[in-house]
């Protein structure tokens, strides 16, 4: 069995759920405390043992591939002034991963985005990471509890947790048998069904480790949800070709492409933060007074 070596993050939304500043500045550059959100995903993916990453990218987003880039003119200030532990944070943005980037020229859906990887991915089971969702877990990262799991069935590992029956709508959701600790064999896949119509409320979190079997079945996926090619769909039709499962994984899951769960977010961290945190509880409890 293949390791796990290879991740891929769709980054080519348009991000509208958070206009007007997706106009501008892309959605996965928009900062939590001190970092943008896409580096909290590529420090999951790195910190889940996986080596090479493509982002697939869209038209005026660039900023994220250069955020990841090397930057000398910065770095022989910081070096000139004596910034030591800045250089060092810079540095290690640049060094943390094996990045590359591929465009999607057409927005045409996830399951698109994700058939965009194709040569990058091969013949190896890969990683899809979406960048709405940052985990917050401080011993294992949910993508590598997820890495544990294909280790141990050898499977496609669909993330998911459970939600609301009245959020359905908003998610693909998943239906199984359950196999092992909190581990589900998957028999149904369905993109946002309406509420009262969803086979369960397990929902798809933006996590997937999926066997490259997905790209011969994504050139045969039509149009589905919102008239776009939707991975869940692609999923489905895997499925019933070879097992596949759902993980629930331990974690607090942000929707930072929410204007609500980027703010939940913001503050979660900026409390967890080892500098900022002390006076920023301070801050809010002055607040609440």
């Amino acid at each position: 069995m293949k390791k796990v070596r290879k991740a891929v993050i769709p980054a080519a939304g348009l991000g509208t759920r958070f206009l007007p500043i997706t106009k501008s500045i892309p959605k996965e550059m928009l900062p939590i405390v001190d970092k943008p959100t896409i580096q909290y995903i590529i420090e999951e993916i790195v910190a889940s043992g996986i080596e090479e990453i493509l982002i697939i990218n869209g038209r005026n987003k660039e900023s994220i591939i250069n955020h990841f880039d090397k930057v000398p003119e910065l770095e022989a200030v910081l070096k000139a002034a004596g910034k030591t532990a800045a250089l060092e944070e810079v540095e290690a943005i640049t060094n943390m991963a094996k990045i590359f980037a591929v465009r999607q020229k057409e927005a045409k859906g996830l399951g698109h985005a994700v058939l965009c990887a194709r040569e990058f991915v091969g013949d190896e089971p890969f990683a899809v990471v979406l960048g709405d969702d940052i985990v917050y877990n401080d011993e294992t990262p949910a993508l590598k509890q997820m890495v544990e799991v294909y280790n141990s069935y050898g499977a496609s590992v669909i993330g998911v947790q459970q939600v609301p029956e009245d959020q359905v709508n908003k998610y693909g959701i998943v239906s199984g048998n359950a196999v092992g600790d909190r581990v589900y064999q998957v028999n149904d896949l369905v993109e946002k069904p309406a509420i009262g119509e969803a086979p369960s409320t397990m929902a798809i979190l933006g996590r997937y480790i999926i066997t490259p079997a997905i790209f011969d079945v994504l050139e045969h996926t039509g149009k589905g949800a919102g008239g776009e090619i939707q991975l869940t769909d692609g999923l489905k039709t895997l499925a019933s070709i070879e097992k596949m499962y759902a993980y629930d994984f331990i974690g607090k899951r942000y929707d930072v492409g929410d204007k609500l769960g980027f703010l939940e977010a913001t503050v979660e961290y900026g409390l967890r933060d080892n500098k900022l945190g002390t006076a920023f509880k301070l801050y809010l409890e002055s607040l609440l007074k």
